[in-house]
């Protein structure tokens, strides 16, 4: 939010440079992001002096251009040719002299010495929106005859330079979303640093109605939406352009002037964070405002000319026969005063943060009144800015004031109680404060002391402190006034002996994992657990009723919780490959998110909702590539299941006894799954589908892999590490060509070995398949070595092909294996 540093100081006095003041907002916990110094008028209307024409002749060699001398009061007239038409000896006029910059929009220029067809210029005599104070440019700028010659023009408009100071409010903050908001905490800095500071806002007690000319009732039919709401009517308006001051003071905020009473609004809610509108009262028909919702799907035109269909929970300011306004949020496209209005209705109110934030999310709309309502804004600030703004619309337009207010409310807001215990403000703060020093800043910040014991006080926090409602809230006003800086580190640190639990256990895998996946080339990625519900749409692997919705998205793109790391890295590889880096391994830890809508419990309200932590590889692109020593080779999905192996094996896992079957999932176009033989899923991993990748616009193969975290560590839990020598007797290796239904895998085969012989048979592997001509129908060949080892004595060739023998009888016995 940016604060003019002039505009403040109309609300505290203070003697703080810009950047002491930015470094003492900064220290309070109103970060200030940066300090730029602006000016009124680009360029600081620096170079130009007020000139008087003494003579104008026609140019000999134009039919429009004039030859001017032109006196700038010092003594020295000089020559300017000029083009404006209404040029003429004895007027007083506004001169860019030599050197001086002149800017167009982002464009800037600098008057040089020049021959305009043949005739020496020195100088420029400008027009309004030469210099930027105007849009005219029919005819150069004529002064009045009391324009003194040589007098800068700076000077002449008064043109002073501000400091624009950009403060990053925090949500919490919704009171410092305002001048004199920002001001009441540098208030407080100031007493608590011992200076002199007084805190004020105009008055507004010249307030009184002078007639009863014309009367709109106002009537709340939602005061949950709306529990206070407060109009007043302006007659006999004159709606124009606003005043230069207010005009300047919009224009070094970054707000567009548009006309008197709009500008008005606009001032109040940056002086003092209260939105206004400006009814034009000739528009509200049966002179009465209503504030109520609307019918489902009811059409409502906004001022940006944009076709909305109202949800039954949108409150609106409608008048007998239509809707004006979406509470709040958006004016309605002819609601708003114009240049024929006459008389206007000023609303003030204090509508429900949450109506007014689900609302604004609904129709995707952000607003300056949005942004403060849904923050909550001050209760009781509802009246006084109400009167300030019918006293400066009857300054700035003309009109009387020719109503009563019109003040509709169910019950005064109410200011927060808290008790204050000095021993828990020196417990949470880290350090003794003196009791004085906790009592100036409390009351400094404009909270009540109604009740002060030796152990502590009983504060009334004003209701525009919406985020201070406990102790801890208080003890965090307390420290940030008296200063984080001056909280002294302690030279002891007290802590506790504890063991290692399972987290710690966890946390120790999950580094030397990563560290193992690194080593193989992965990197690692870190995704938001938000994403977008429209992933899991069609999707039964992951269904779309069991995803974990926000209720207050931030958008549609982050509007429920992950059910699958997968989305995220898909995200990660597309924004990689469109960036010409498509050859890719990542790897991920997080946490997964599950809604059971047959888990609802009415005493256990979480009761449906569950998470697991998983780990998520990707493999994409080419394995090598660009390699001197090796051909270029793509990614294969073994590669993938290699690395998985290898994290079960790192873990301790045997995996002779583990569970692998083919696995049918919509998420994959081929995959496998790794079980316990209790049935739990360890992990899944396989080929990515086309309409996937598609989807996310990847034009390479990607091999995914999901490892659940969260059963690993339990398939782990007993897991004893144990070590032996290595073996002094050789192992011996024999290899079998088996001839197979090629619907049968490999790793039935190994299961099949393994059960077989468990002492003495140590490794299974696969090390070719062969399909093709010169095999029958249906069927494929698989080579296998077999790896034999006694850890007690050396086997001999009777033994090994007892071992054999029996393989091979189980092979033909029970997937109908023939030795080729």
């Amino acid at each position: 939010m940016n604060i003019s540093y002039n505009w403040l100081k109309e609300y505290v006095n203070f003697d703080l440079t810009p950047d002491e003041t930015a470094a003492a907002l900064t220290s309070i916990g109103l970060e200030t992001g940066g300090v730029e110094e602006v000016q009124t008028i680009k360029g600081g209307l620096e170079g130009l002096v007020i000139g008087e024409v003494l003579t104008c002749t026609e140019h000999p060699n134009s039919d429009h251009l004039h030859i001017t001398t032109v006196n700038l009061g010092d003594g020295e007239p000089v020559q300017i040719v000029c083009g404006a038409p209404n040029v003429a000896a004895g007027q007083k006029v506004v001169v860019a002299t030599l050197g001086t910059k002149l800017y167009d929009g982002d464009e800037c220029f600098t008057i040089k010495k020049s021959k305009i067809r043949g005739v020496e210029s020195t100088g420029m005599i400008c027009a309004e929106d030469e210099i930027g104070i105007g849009t005219d440019h029919a005819g150069i700028i004529v002064l009045p005859e009391t324009a003194v010659p040589g007098t800068l023009a700076k000077d002449y408009y008064n043109i002073k330079s501000d400091y624009v100071l950009e403060v990053d409010i925090t949500p919490n903050r919704a009171d410092a979303c305002s001048h004199y908001g920002v001001a009441r905490d540098l208030y407080a800095y100031l007493i608590q640093n011992g200076r002199q500071a007084t805190l004020q806002r105009p008055s507004v007690d010249g307030f009184k109605v002078e007639n009863h000319d014309l009367n709109i009732e106002v009537k709340v039919e939602n005061s949950e939406a709306c529990p206070h709401y407060a109009g007043v009517i302006v007659k006999g308006v004159t709606v124009k352009e606003s005043p230069e001051w207010l005009q300047n003071k919009l224009r070094l905020i970054g707000v567009r002037p548009i006309n008197n009473v709009v500008d008005i609004t606009n001032y109040i809610v940056h002086a003092f964070g209260q939105p206004l509108h400006c009814f034009d009262a000739g528009k509200i028909k049966g002179n009465e405002v209503i504030v109520k919702t609307m019918p489902e799907g009811t059409p409502f035109v906004t001022l940006d000319e944009v076709e909305r269909k109202l949800n039954e929970r949108d409150l609106m300011i409608c008048n007998k026969e239509e809707a004006m306004c979406i509470a709040g949020v958006f004016g309605g496209l002819d609601s708003g005063s114009t240049e024929a209005t006459t008389d206007v209705f000023i609303e003030s109110a204090y509508f429900h943060p949450t109506w007014v934030r689900k609302t604004a999310r609904r129709h995707g709309l952000n607003t300056d009144a949005s942004f403060r309502f849904e923050r909550g804004i001050d209760p009781n600030g509802v009246i006084y800015c109400l009167k300030l703004a019918a006293l400066m619309v009857k300054e700035l337009a003309g009109g009387t004031i020719s109503s009563e207010i019109k003040d509709v409310f169910t019950t005064p807001a109410q200011d927060f109680i808290v008790d204050l215990a000095y021993g828990k403000v020196h417990s949470l703060v880290g350090k003794v404060i003196p009791v004085e020093t906790i009592k100036s800043i409390v009351t400094s910040l404009e909270m009540k002391i109604t009740n002060e014991t030796a152990e502590g006080l009983t504060l009334a926090v004003p209701p525009y402190r919406v985020d201070v409602q406990r102790d801890c809230d208080v003890i965090e006003d307390i420290l940030r006034i008296y200063g984080y800086n001056n909280v002294e580190i302690p030279t002891t640190l007290n802590s506790s002996l504890t063991t290692k639990g399972e987290h710690d256990k966890s946390n120790k895998l999950q580094n030397l994992i990563a560290e193992q996946l690194v080593g193989c080339g992965f990197n690692e990625i870190l995704n938001n657990s938000l994403t977008r519900a429209a992933y899991y749409d069609g999707l039964e692997a992951y269904p779309s009723n069991h995803l974990v919705m926000l209720l207050n998205p931030l958008s549609a793109d982050l509007n429920a919780m992950r059910q699958t790391l997968l989305f995220g890295g898909l995200e990660s590889i597309a924004h990689n490959a469109n960036r010409k880096n498509a050859d890719l391994k990542f790897f991920e830890f997080g946490n997964c998110y599950y809604f059971n809508a047959d888990k609802k419990n009415e005493e256990k309200v979480l009761a449906p909702y569950s998470e697991d932590y998983h780990l998520g590889l990707w493999v994409t692109g080419k394995k090598v590539s660009n390699s001197w020593a090796h051909a270029d080779e793509n990614s294969s999905v073994y590669e993938l299941k290699a690395y998985v192996e290898n994290i079960l094996k790192r873990l301790g896992l045997d995996l002779h006894n583990l569970v692998v079957g083919n696995l049918t999932d919509d998420v994959f176009a081929a995959a496998l799954s790794v079980n316990t033989k209790g049935g739990k899923r360890l992990a899944s991993f396989g080929i990515v589908t086309k309409k996937l990748l598609k989807a996310f616009d990847i034009d390479n193969e990607v091999y995914y892999a999901d490892l659940n975290w969260k059963e690993l560590m339990k398939a782990i839990r007993s897991v004893k590490i144990s070590y032996k020598e290595i073996s002094k007797f050789p192992a011996v290796k024999r290899d079998l060509a088996l001839l197979l239904d090629k619907n049968i895998q490999f790793a039935e085969i190994e299961k099949i070995a393994y059960e077989t012989e468990k002492k003495l048979l140590k490794e299974v592997e696969l090390f070719d398949v062969y399909e093709g001509k010169n095999l029958e129908a249906g069927k494929k060949s698989y080579a296998v070595s077999f790896l034999l080892q006694d850890e007690n004595q050396t086997l001999n060739d009777k033994m090994i092909d007892k071992i054999m023998s029996k393989l091979v009888k189980n092979l033909e016995d029970k997937l109908g294996a023939k030795l080729r």
